[in-house]
Formats: structure tokens, sequence, C-alpha cells
């Protein structure tokens, strides 16, 4: 997979197959999408995935809200499907003014030389969103390339989307977070030191600053699986600011992960949350924080047990 973030570093040679949109979450019906490019390599195209990186300030209000993905996160979750291209196109001012029509002239057919494209009923693209499969329709007659408007997958009888999801992890009903999108979800991040108070009570933890832009779950704990290096551990993840032991309000993911020892510090990491626990608390001692502690991982073992990886 070729990762481009600039579309004028690209010209393709030979039809594409490519799909459209925001992929926030690159969620199960996203997935849709892909799958129906990447089955057209079998027919000699190139296949393209077209989406756009978050724009620095508030230009474009729709941008502004908590992301389900990071873009690392985007990024590994997307190598993991046959995808020749995966252009992440910087959303510049300009590129937010271009019309639709030169959107599908001079990016679409030109440098991409599409072939085939699959996008949802919803579709939008071009100056104030005036683009839609319709268009792409009326273009592609007069330009020579298919297109195929696909269905929105559903869950439970409505539609699954990225506000949906979004708005389960915000109530923190993760497992169902985990069904709309098809995996676990996930935080990413560089393990950094703590004040290494779980050391002291027996129990060693591993620090996360998450990402500003970040969408976390309620404060609570969660049992999580944790990628190290493409293997994967079992352990119990605290998120929240910690407030028996401190003051502050900066928003952490700590995790204590069952039968690992090796120092993690500098190594970039994936919590993957399955389960809200319970929320955070705020306890009268350092003493009955490690009670409720131990408590906790009895809990979450037995939730593996019956749920097992």
């Amino acid at each position: 997979m070729e990762y481009r973030n600039k579309i004028e570093d690209i010209m393709l040679e030979g039809k594409s197959a490519i799909t459209l949109g925001k992929f926030d979450g690159v969620h199960a019906g996203h997935q849709k999408l892909i799958h129906k490019v990447t089955e057209k390599k079998k027919e000699g195209f190139q296949s393209v995935l077209f989406t756009f990186d978050k724009p620095v300030g508030a230009f474009l209000r729709e941008f502004d809200i908590a992301v389900l993905l990071t873009k690392e996160e985007r990024k590994k979750i997307l190598g993991q499907y046959s995808l020749d291209y995966v252009i992440e196109c910087e959303f510049t001012k300009e590129f937010a003014h271009m019309e639709a029509e030169a959107f599908i002239e001079e990016i679409l057919v030109k440098r991409l030389k599409v072939g085939y494209i699959a996008v949802g009923p919803d579709c939008t693209f071009g100056y104030q969103a005036k683009g839609s499969y319709r268009m792409l329709q009326q273009f592609g007659k007069e330009y020579g390339f298919e297109v195929e408007v696909v269905d929105k997958l559903t869950y439970e009888g409505s539609e699954i989307s990225s506000t949906r999801i979004r708005k389960s992890i915000e109530a923190g009903k993760i497992e169902e977070a985990r069904d709309m999108l098809g995996y676990p979800y996930p935080v990413i991040g560089e393990v950094v030191h703590g004040k290494k108070l779980g050391r002291t009570l027996g129990m060693p933890t591993t620090n996360l600053v998450p990402p500003e832009e970040k969408l976390l779950p309620p404060y609570g704990v969660y049992a999580t699986q944790i990628v190290i290096d493409g293997k994967c551990y079992k352990g119990v993840t605290n998120i929240g600011s910690k407030p028996t032991v401190s003051e502050e309000l900066l928003r952490g993911v700590e995790t204590y992960i069952f039968d690992y020892e090796d120092d993690l510090y500098g190594k970039i990491i994936e919590i993957d949350l399955l389960w809200y626990e319970r929320p955070e608390l705020k306890f009268d001692s350092v003493e009955t924080l490690k009670e409720k502690m131990e408590q906790d991982i009895l809990i979450v073992r037995k939730y593996f047990i019956d749920n097992p990886l």
C-alpha cells in the first residue's frame, strides 16, 4: 500500500477502482466499500481509497469534533486491506473551495484514471458539498467510468454511521461500538513515564497520553486487549485522571497487562477496549484503591474466561 497526502504527487497509469469518503472510524460500512474496490483488482484495476486529512483551524466546522481514529490509527487499520493507494488529501482552503465538477475532472479522471468508483448513497464532495453520486453517474457516462452506489449496512435495525458509533462510545457502550466497527475500539500511543504508583502497589502499569483529538469513552475501568509488537495480551485499563492520587485533570490511559513484565517506555502500543467494567472513582486512601484494583483484576480475568479472545 502506498500512502500519499498530496494529490499533486500522484498521477496513475491505467484504470483505477476508487472509493471516496471521510472514513472516520473505517467501520463495517466503510469496509464494504473497501472490499468493492479491492475486488476490482481481479479485473486489472488499481485499488484506491481517497479521503481527507483533518484540517488545521475551524474553517470547516464538521471537522472540529473528536475523531474515532487518529491519522496513525486509521493508517494502521487501512494497512490491513489490499489497497494499492491510500490518498489522505490535505484539506486546504483551496481544496475546500474546489467545485465538484473540477474534482471529478481534475482529480478522479485526470490524475487517478478512474474506471470504477464505489460510494455510499449519502456521498458528497466539492465546494458546498454539491457533488453527489448522481453527479458521478452523469460524468461517468461522459468519461466512461462505472459508478456503484453501495447500500449502507445496518445494525439492530438502524444504519451504521460514524455518528452513531461515536454516540455509543460516549455512552460507554463499547461492545456495541465494536460490533459496528467490526473491530475493538483502539487507543494507540507511546508509553510514557507515570507516577509509578502501580509498581509500588505490586501492579505495575503502562501509561499513554492520547492525542487531544482522540475520542475517549467515559472515564472508568475497562477490559482490554494490548497489542505489543504484533502480539496480543490481556489486561485491565483505567481511562481518566486518577482522582485518588492526583488533582490534575489530564486524561490518561493506564493499563495493567496480565503476565507481562518487560520495559515498554518509549514503545508504541495499542490498547483495544473490549468491555466497560465500572466508572472511575475517588477513594479515601491508597489502600482502598489497591483493594479495588485487585477486585478489578479478578473481575476482568473472569470476563476473559467467559469471553475468550
